[in-house]
């Protein structure tokens, strides 16, 4: 891996969640979790969590998303949150898919998991997961074609994907976040 790119080390623990990003980048977050800074940046960006507490409001909030920009897709069968996604998968949400054939007809179930620590995290944060897992309901992997809806769908998506992995640095470092 080049230098570019190497996850540095903060104390003990490495900037997991930033290792794909600049020296640069990781530098700054660094210098701002070591100055107690991390918290004042996210609060002053994303002073309000959301009130979607629960599957049944969850589902209206990603149903919303799709249905304004993927009409024609799948339907999902499940949206929920899930307290086991983090640990288990190292993932912040998950879109999964079964195909059955049925008699002659082969059908599919689409689902999504998000998971459960957004059920307090600011807003922006949720609709960036709720918009990368809908994303893989027309492009399955992560290429050029899937980071163009993840914008399509959410034009700052790129920003809010760095600002919720600062987000999560922090909360893996300092536990949680308070003005």
């Amino acid at each position: 891996m080049p230098s570019k790119f190497k996850p540095l080390v903060l104390g003990l623990a490495k900037l997991k969640y930033l290792s794909a990003y600049s020296t640069q980048v990781q530098t700054q977050v660094q210098q701002m979790l070591e100055q107690k800074k991390l918290a004042q940046y996210l609060l002053t960006k994303y002073p309000n969590t959301h009130q979607i507490s629960n599957d049944k409001a969850l589902r209206t909030y990603v149903m919303t998303f799709k249905n304004q920009y993927l009409k024609k897709t799948a339907p999902l069968s499940q949206i929920k949150y899930d307290d086991k996604i983090h640990i288990i998968n190292n993932a912040l949400g998950l879109h999964s898919y079964v195909s059955r054939v049925q008699g002659n007809k082969l059908k599919s179930k689409h689902e999504i998991r998000i998971g459960s620590l957004f059920k307090k995290a600011p807003e922006a944060f949720l609709a960036m997961i709720v918009v990368h897992e809908l994303a893989h309901l027309k492009e399955k992997e992560h290429n050029k074609a899937f980071y163009k809806l993840c914008q399509s769908m959410l034009p700052d998506y790129h920003q809010l994907e760095l600002d919720l992995r600062i987000y999560l640095t922090h909360l893996e470092e300092l536990a949680s976040i308070s003005p």
